[in-house]
């Protein structure tokens, strides 16, 4: 893997370079073995969180741990592109715009002992604007290349402060252009749905059921690009235990193994239809 600046790998891109990187500043990983309609996106994967801010950070390693989405990395990590956060969203939040990046409180818990002074904002915001220069490129770039594109945001959420059933996999699809998209969604939820999961873990899945799509991330991609489709996709954290802070391997094995197949059939159905009907 190389070490980059947001400038070197902008130019690869530009290029049309296969490469797999870290930012200079090991804020987030992208790779990409070819050039594809599809890019998958772990934007709250990080756990990375800034030494300096320790001893003003209220919460705990492991309250922060348990608001992220640990392992979403790797569910999609053999697709051919992939970029992903490594910095925790307590340092800053990747998937919220950058005047709300950085949070004052955190899930109704004060998150600083005092005020952050404005050259620790300062640093962590140059970390999620150069992502998004990065973000802006590649998907210029698969637009250029293929007149349309799929992007699947990956996410996981604590599905046990729900006081009612909720889905194994939410999409969120609020801010898609659904007059175009609503059908692919539709088709990406029943696909998931079909995922097998050990520890007798039934698949079930739904739309808008616990979250929207609200994300900065998909709003973002989806404003300055016409012709992408950004599909928020949630996996409760049936691969974990939330409370007792422990990753179950051989779920996340089970359904990397199996979005290796659906995922990029969905895509190439996604793009297939979609271009035969710009087409027309």
């Amino acid at each position: 893997m190389l070490r980059l600046t947001v400038a070197e790998m902008i130019s690869k891109i530009g290029k049309e370079e296969p490469f797999h990187a870290v930012s200079k500043d090991y804020s987030f990983t992208l790779k990409i073995d070819s050039y594809s309609y599809y890019l998958c996106g772990a934007v709250h994967d990080g756990h990375q969180f800034r030494q300096e801010l320790w001893e003003n950070c209220l919460h705990t390693e492991y309250e922060r741990w348990y608001e992220e989405d640990p392992c979403t990395r790797q569910m999609v990590q053999s697709m051919p592109m992939v970029i992903a956060g490594c910095d925790s969203r307590f340092e800053y939040d990747l998937n919220r715009a950058p005047d709300t990046a950085i949070y004052v409180d955190a899930w109704g818990k004060k998150l600083w002992r005092s005020p952050l002074d404005q050259k620790f904002k300062d640093k962590s915001l140059a970390k999620h604007s150069a992502f998004y220069e990065v973000v802006h490129a590649l998907v210029e770039k698969m637009e250029a290349l293929f007149g349309a594109a799929i992007v699947y945001d990956m996410h996981s959420y604590n599905w046990k402060r729900w006081d009612r059933p909720v889905p194994v996999v939410n999409l969120g699809t609020s801010n898609i252009d659904n007059d175009r998209f609503s059908a692919f969604a539709k088709a990406w939820a029943n696909q998931l749905g079909t995922i097998k999961l050990p520890n007798d873990i039934i698949t079930t899945t739904g739309i808008n059921d616990t979250f929207q799509g609200n994300g900065y991330f998909l709003k973002y991609i989806t404003a300055n690009f016409d012709e992408t489709l950004v599909l928020a996709t949630e996996f409760s954290k049936v691969y974990c235990d939330e409370y007792e802070y422990i990753i179950f391997p051989e779920v996340v094995s089970a359904i990397e193994d199996q979005l290796k197949t659906l995922l990029p059939v969905h895509a190439s159905t996604f793009y297939t239809n979609y271009i035969s009907k710009k087409e027309l």
